[in-house]
């Protein structure tokens, strides 16, 4: 310890004790943390649940109408479109739930196949036989089902810790789902009875029976489940609120199944509409208690969020004040040392100005006292090396300047060498809008659109790196691409081919590293012909799709190697009126935000889907301006290029 000078004493003594502090705060917060996550996810399981028990209640009806259009004189029709709105209206309101926790519960997979399902039955249903009906019917009530356990996986219901709370689930997404499918079944299968003028079949007896069996079981580990819960809540406040509706519930159901007993040894004439009406009132007592049932659960979730949240916040006061005492006596201890290591800071702030005659003595015998020394030896050294310093200093703004001025005449070559909108506006069949800004005063990004004798030729590029170096080759090769187009080579090998022996050339003669991706594309009629190797070319048809025309088998890197003809590829492209293409440069999709994630193809690719419509100059605007949002206050690291075509 005697070795460290006093600050360093107090940032280790402070950071011995604030680390295992910290340690531990962090571990307890982040356990408290994940509980309240935890209970948070089964509160949007929850959530999402509620549509879905309006379902599991409309949809048997379906069913059980198609039976009772049978009938000549029902209004199985109107009931059925009622029906039909209802169900509709609850799948819009699913439908926003899954749009709002569908990320989270990872459900819409299952939303969406259950939704096609219901728009293949509703549309179709009417054209159906019974048997036919029956089978559709059975697979669109088991995707309602599915969605329910998916639901109950991912939202860490079927996972609740507390007994309590863990029943209460239990019932809403597993008992009560089962035993309303099994009176629903139970419903259906009496209507089917009732429907007809001949006896029931031992079939169909027999599966009442069973039916019967099931639900009395169930039945009666519902009144178990719930009373453990009952038991083991600690408001002792789920009693009073849920026993009526159970009791209510419990009760019919053992009605209805003794009633059902008596079909194992029938003597008296049975009354199978009877069991329908029966079930029907069991059935909404469910629902009923379903609804208070999870209301509950919600409460218990959130009070148990409350509690997380409030020892969470006992915690970080306890820890605030233990932190304050802390700094308040690291900080006296400090000010204490410091005050002579004032007097030394005011004394070399006269050495530094040139003041040798200023001498100070201490008595202390600590390594304060071996600074003295120190600072007297070096007091001449500090006045020759300013002066030094004014000097080289002196010579680095001419340097500076120089190197500035030489930046800002190649950065206006480059910007004069852009296409001017007037010359984009005279291009035949194509809207054209373009966009380059540089990351530094001079840019290694290219692009040029050029138009001769019918022909139009676009280029786009990119070379290593940026700055003065880069934005010179960048010049070269804008310069070749006009030589070429102006002496009407039209083979794409032997265009690059061309570019790339005079920029190989140059580069070696500079003695630089430097090389470029170039893509080249011609047009002519609606007819784009691609070559060069650079960045994926995005196409968005006038329907809305996309295509990618990946580059990397069309060419390859200009001044790279002498000869790179057996590497130059091209692809044609027929453009429809409306397509969009675009064309961008690594900046844009290597851009990165404060939090360093990158822009990425797929982002841009999005922002072009929804904007495609547009005009060239309002989609470059809306990806320009989508990129800036992305990046934020972060520096630009790279040059950012656009080109968007739209075939008009």
């Amino acid at each position: 310890m005697n070795r460290l000078s006093y600050p360093q004493k107090f940032t280790l003594i402070g950071f011995l004790f604030a680390m295992p502090l910290t340690l531990v705060m962090y571990l307890l917060i982040s356990e408290i943390n994940s509980r309240v996550d935890f209970a948070q996810k089964e509160i949007y399981g929850n959530q999402y649940l509620r549509p879905l028990r309006q379902l599991r209640e409309y949809i048997p009806k379906l069913q059980l109408l198609n039976y009772q259009r049978l009938n000549p004189n029902s209004n199985a029709a109107n009931i059925g479109g009622d029906l039909e709105s209802k169900i509709d209206a609850n799948f819009q309101v699913l439908a926003n739930t899954d749009r709002q926790l569908g990320d989270i519960l990872i459900s819409s997979d299952y939303f969406n196949k259950f939704y096609q399902k219901w728009q293949f039955f509703k549309l179709h249903r009417t054209q159906w036989s019974l048997e036919t009906y029956d089978s559709l019917y059975q697979g669109l009530a088991a995707e309602i089902y599915r969605l329910g356990a998916r639901i109950g996986d991912t939202s860490n219901l079927i996972l609740d810790p507390d007994l309590d709370t863990y029943y209460l689930m239990d019932a809403t997404l597993l008992k009560l789902p089962e035993m309303q499918k099994i009176l629903s079944e139970i419903r259906l299968l009496s209507q089917k009875i009732s429907s007809r003028s001949d006896d029931v079949t031992p079939e169909e007896r027999a599966q009442l029976i069973t039916l019967s069996g099931k639900l009395r079981e169930m039945n009666n580990n519902l009144a178990i489940n719930m009373e453990v819960a009952f038991n083991n809540n600690p408001q002792g406040n789920l009693r009073g609120k849920l026993t009526e509706d159970l009791k209510k519930f419990n009760s019919a159901t053992e009605q209805l199944t003794k009633q059902l007993d008596k079909l194992i040894t029938p003597t008296e004439l049975v009354e199978y509409y009877s069991y329908q009406k029966e079930s029907d009132r069991v059935q909404e007592f469910s629902f009923k208690l379903w609804d208070k049932t999870i209301n509950e659960l919600d409460l218990l979730l959130q009070m148990r969020i409350d509690g997380f949240v409030k020892r969470r916040q006992i915690i970080a006061i306890f820890v605030s004040i233990i932190l304050a005492i802390v700094i308040y006596l690291f900080v006296a201890f400090y000010r204490a040392v410091m005050q002579t290591v004032f007097v030394l800071d005011e004394a070399s702030k006269k050495m530094s100005s040139g003041n040798l005659n200023h001498k100070i003595t201490l008595d202390n015998k600590d390594e304060l006292g071996q600074v003295v020394g120190s600072f007297n030896k070096i007091a001449e050294a500090l006045v020759y090396a300013n002066q030094e310093i004014t000097v080289l200093n002196d010579r680095l703004k001419t340097e500076n300047m120089r190197m500035s001025a030489e930046l800002d005449v190649t950065r206006k070559i480059q910007q004069m060498l852009l296409p001017k909108d007037r010359e984009l506006k005279e291009v035949i069949g194509l809207d054209i809008a373009g966009f380059m800004e540089a990351a530094d005063e001079v840019g290694g990004d290219y692009y040029d659109v050029l138009q001769q004798d019918g022909r139009v030729k676009i280029g786009i590029g990119d070379v290593t790196g940026h700055g003065l170096e880069s934005g010179v080759l960048m010049i070269m090769v804008q310069t070749a691409v006009r030589t070429l187009l102006a002496y009407n080579e039209p083979d794409p090998v032997r265009f690059l081919s061309a570019i790339n022996r005079a920029i190989y050339e140059n580069v070696q003669r500079m003695k630089s590293d430097k090389n470029a991706s170039l893509a080249l594309l011609d047009y002519q009629q609606g007819m784009l012909k691609l070559s060069g190797q650079h960045e994926e070319m995005i196409v968005v048809r006038c329907n809305g799709s996309v295509e990618r025309f990946d580059t990397i088998d069309l060419g390859f890197p200009i001044g790279l190697d002498a000869d790179i003809a057996d590497f130059v590829g091209e692809t044609m492209v027929q453009l429809h009126k409306g397509d969009v293409v675009v064309l961008y440069t690594d900046g844009i999709t290597e851009a990165e935000n404060m939090n360093k994630e990158l822009y990425g193809l797929e982002k841009l690719i999005d922002v072009i889907k929804i904007s495609w419509q547009r005009t060239a100059s309002e989609i470059r605007h809306a990806v320009i301006d989508d990129v800036r949002s992305h990046i934020g206050e972060q520096k630009v690291f790279d040059d950012i290029t656009l080109l968007v075509l739209k075939q008009k």
